[in-house]
Parts: C-alpha cells; structure tokens; sequence
C-alpha cells in the first residue's frame, strides 16, 4: 500500500502558475498509476490528469489541457502537477491518487489518496 503527501497549494493571481507535488512512500512507486484530482467547495471532485507508471503515457482533462503538466520522477517517488495559465475556476483542493495497473480517469478506481493542497485563483 502506498501513502501520499501533496505540498505546494497556495495562492496566485489569475494568469500565474503553480507546481504542486505528490510524494508517495510505503510502496514500489514505479509500478503505480498516479492521478490527480480537484475538488471546489459544494462541487464533486473531478479528474485532472493521470500518468503510467513510466510516464510514458498522460492524459488530461479537456478542462485543463494546454494548461497543466503532469510528470514524474520516480527517483524521487514524486509526481508533479505544473499549473500555468491559472483561471479562478481551477480553485480547488488538488488530490493525488494512487493505483496499480492501468491508467484511468475516475475517482471510484483510486484507493490511495493524500490529503489535499489548497489552490486558490485569485481575479
């Protein structure tokens, strides 16, 4: 079983751009599929982008795309988000989540999580 941290959360006017990072531990992290998800206030939370385990493979949400960056390095057990372009839609609680084997896009297919940076967009 692998455990989760996400860092890197905070506050950035509309235009900017942000990393956030997901560190795993507690498990072969080359072998795992790794998402991330984002959830805003009174809203569910909603799919991102997911890597393979090489990071040979991505895919993102349509919401993001041209926008956002996910990659990894698994020399340091760490997957990155890279946020540019930032709108105050993209406000939320950001999510690492974890699996093994095949890439997927929803929520109920996860059974790691960490507990969530903050991002806040500002206008």
């Amino acid at each position: 079983q692998v455990q989760l941290v996400e860092s890197g959360g905070g506050l950035v006017q509309a235009g900017g751009s942000l990393r956030v990072s997901c560190v795993a531990s507690g498990s072969p992290f080359s072998i795992c599929t790794v998402a991330w998800f984002r959830q805003a206030p009174g809203k569910e939370r909603e799919f991102v982008a997911v890597i393979s385990p090489s990071g040979g493979s991505t895919v993102y949400a349509d919401s993001v795309k041209g926008r956002f960056a996910i990659s990894r390095d698994n020399a340091k057990n760490t997957v990155y988000l890279q946020m540019n372009s930032l709108k105050p839609e993209d406000t939320a609680v950001y999510y690492c989540a974890a699996r093994y084997g095949g890439m997927r896009t929803t929520l109920k297919d996860y059974n790691h999580w960490g507990q969530g940076t903050q991002v806040t967009v500002s206008s």
